[in-house]
């Protein structure tokens, strides 16, 4: 069956934005009226009871109605509402595999996503949490991994996000430490040249909140520039992920960053607030336990990372 074709051939965007909305709702979920579709989707009620009907002769959806109760999802074949829907793959973004624990992480979230629905998943690689986001509510991608202090301190400024899977500390990370030029250097003082990252949520804050009452001279850099330019004298310091230093097996001056919220260290899956679909998709799709287990494996050498 050409769903496409069925698409064009009727009130497509209308018949797209339910079939969403049918993805977001559990079988034998009470279903909103076509008063209270019309007004949170903003379609005309004739258009609405059109694409229902539509979407019920096409094996997408079987409601049950029970009088003044309210009508009901008895019924739904997932298959063909992701056709009517438009979802043809699931794309989540996430940082620069540059660490065997997001090596890791990438690796489980690929074998977590092969599904029942035959929908393509993949992963892009993306420096930045701010970068990343960015990218989520443009619609570049369907998800984002982050850090939970990231999602957090971005929600606090623009709540237009929603963390939807939480993978527990140091699942992102083990620790942030402070990288210092100077062997002898044990604290920022002034007079440091320190390297920030503005594009990186955790780095920044953070970077910040070490300088606090300190008179330094910030140097904007990518993350990927930072340890280049302290080993050359650049910079004095700068907040980094010690995992790249004890892969690496680097000899390098540093001290843990000491932070009670351990936000910094875990990752979590972050959507668009306006595709509850997604929300919904990926809460079927991905298990905690199944990444969590797949990221132990790649980082204790069992499996290879495949990503």
């Amino acid at each position: 069956m050409d769903y496409h074709e069925k698409l064009m051939s009727k009130n497509g965007l209308s018949t797209m934005t339910l079939a969403k909305e049918f993805l977001n709702c559990d079988v034998g979920d009470k279903i909103p009226t076509v008063s209270e579709l019309n007004e949170k989707i903003g379609l005309a009620r004739g258009t609405i009871q059109n694409s229902i009907k539509f979407l019920q002769l096409n094996g997408a959806i079987k409601l049950e109605s029970k009088g003044h109760l309210g009508t009901y999802l008895m019924n739904k074949n997932t298959l063909i509402l992701l056709a009517f829907a438009g979802i043809t793959s699931i794309v989540g973004v996430m940082p620069l595999p540059y660490s065997k624990k997001y090596e890791g992480l990438a690796t489980g979230l690929i074998v977590a996503m092969e599904n029942q629905y035959n929908v393509p998943a993949s992963m892009a690689y993306v420096r930045g949490a701010e970068n990343r986001i960015a990218m989520l509510v443009a619609d570049r991608y369907d998800f984002a991994v982050v850090s939970k202090y990231a999602a957090v301190n971005f929600k606090k400024r623009k709540d237009i996000i929603e963390i939807v899977k939480e993978f527990g500390p140091h699942s992102y990370l083990f620790k942030h430490v402070i990288l210092f030029h100077d062997n002898n250097a044990t604290n920022i003082v002034d007079g440091m040249k320190v390297g920030i990252d503005v594009e990186s949520i955790d780095q920044r804050v953070m970077t910040e909140k070490v300088c606090q009452d300190k008179d330094v001279q910030y140097v904007r850099l990518g993350y990927n520039q930072i340890l280049e330019k302290l080993q050359d004298g650049t910079i004095d310091a700068a907040v980094w992920n010690e995992d790249i230093i004890k892969d690496k097996m680097l000899h390098l001056n540093y001290r843990i960053v000491d932070l009670t919220d351990d936000g910094n260290t875990e990752a979590v899956i972050v959507v668009n607030k306006d595709r509850p679909e997604m929300k919904k998709m990926i809460g079927d799709l991905i298990d905690v336990e199944t990444v969590l287990n797949i990221q132990k494996l790649v980082l204790e050498g069992r499996i290879t990372p495949s990503y």
